[in-house]
């Protein structure tokens, strides 16, 4: 019997944060979700996921840039290059207009009405586009009343615009891209991330902190120079994040590149940490647990584990996470059976009955080499 091939590389990890406000809400208290019937600490999926993204990008060496600032940007390298300003704007202005699809935002021309996600090479080349066409965009500017006109419609080759705009790099092809106004420019992504939460019910906790002001010499009475009150949580989290292989593969032409990405996104999404108010906290902490299956079927989350909160014992949280999780990674294999289950492993602390987890990796990155070369070989491997 043909083993199908792997599909999904589902990332579950069990990670302790310390007195911390990693992803906060819009009054600046630690964001919570209600699960099991009672209040958990949580971690939007954009705010896990932007960081995992950075760290991609350094890896492999290839910047994307999110920005509406796109005719900014342009208008900046024309400037450097020699231009007058006046005509760099117009260049600026145009990049949006020629689309014949995009807009530039009501309230600030220079930015573009919608959020655009390029590779960061795109607004050279852009800038080169509007360099070959000084002649168009200076009568763009200074023309006649009819030149003038004519410009509102976008005086840019719009192929050689879009074209660039449907440009795409490895971040794009793991994150994806939403650009409807474009055709041919929106990229399904290949990562799906969850929203991580508390394994265990959690409450708020403020903290009242004062600033002293360091000329209180001058001071005529006794007291702080600011005073305010900020709210934190801590507690142990349940992340999960799968790759789908195939998207991958449809993104991505080369398979060394694929493969170069998926072990870049598994192991930025294990080392990555959110950066709110990490100058007051350094919540740096590494994961407890990370368990990896590599699937040909479907992805499989784990997050119904903790559906009923764990409770903490003389061990405290992580323990009892941790367990939880092996346990039912355990019913579910029963559940599912094991003929999608390709590879399965994990490794970080002691765990107690890790039977539902595979076998044990030796370090988070052999744990990452480990799946990754399961995930291209075509042996099923379900004991290591």
């Amino acid at each position: 019997m043909t083993t199908a091939p792997a599909r999904f590389i589902d990332v579950h990890i069990v990670q302790s944060l310390p007195y911390s406000n990693v992803n906060r809400d819009d009054l600046g208290s630690p964001k919570t979700v209600t699960f099991g019937g009672t209040t958990r600490t949580r971690v939007s999926s954009q705010a896990w996921k932007r960081p995992t993204r950075l760290a991609v990008e350094a890896a492999i060496g290839e910047r994307a840039v999110r920005t509406r600032r796109l005719p900014l940007q342009i208008q900046h390298d024309l400037v450097a290059r020699g231009w007058p300003e006046e005509l760099a704007r117009t260049a600026g202005e145009q990049v949006i207009i020629s689309t014949g699809e995009l807009g530039l935002d009501k309230k600030t021309p220079m930015n573009s009405a919608s959020l655009i996600f390029l590779p960061e090479p795109a607004a050279q080349r852009l800038a080169d586009i509007a360099e070959e066409h000084r002649e168009a965009l200076e009568k763009a500017l200074g023309g006649s009343a009819a030149e003038k006109k004519a410009a509102a419609k976008g005086v840019l080759p719009k192929d050689e615009v879009q074209k660039v705009l449907r440009s795409s790099n490895g971040s794009i092809a793991l994150f994806g891209r939403m650009l409807a106004e474009i055709p041919g420019a929106g990229v399904d992504g290949s990562v799906q991330v969850a929203h991580a939460f508390t394994t265990h019910t959690t409450s708020v906790q403020a903290d009242f902190f004062t600033a002293v002001d360091d000329e209180d010499r001058w001071a005529e009475d006794a007291g702080s120079g600011h005073m305010n009150t900020a709210e934190y949580s801590s507690g142990v989290f349940y992340r999960y994040a799968t790759l789908d292989l195939r998207d991958l593969a449809a993104n991505v032409d080369d398979p060394a590149t694929a493969r170069e990405l998926t072990e870049a996104f598994l192991n930025s999404f294990i080392t990555s940490m959110p950066s709110a108010k990490k100058n007051s906290t350094a919540p740096h902490t590494i994961p407890d647990l990370v368990h990896v299956a590599v699937r040909s079927d479907r992805p499989v989350s784990l997050a119904a584990a903790y559906e009923k909160p764990v409770t903490a014992g003389r061990d405290g949280w992580s323990s009892t996470s941790r367990d939880a999780l092996a346990q039912y990674a355990t019913i579910a294999s029963q559940l599912l059976g094991t003929s999608g289950l390709l590879h399965r492993a994990w490794a970080g602390l002691d765990t107690a009955g890790t039977d539902g987890l595979g076998g044990r990796a030796g370090s988070f990155t052999e744990l990452v080499t480990r799946a990754v070369a399961a995930a291209t070989s075509k042996d099923k491997d379900t004991a290591a």
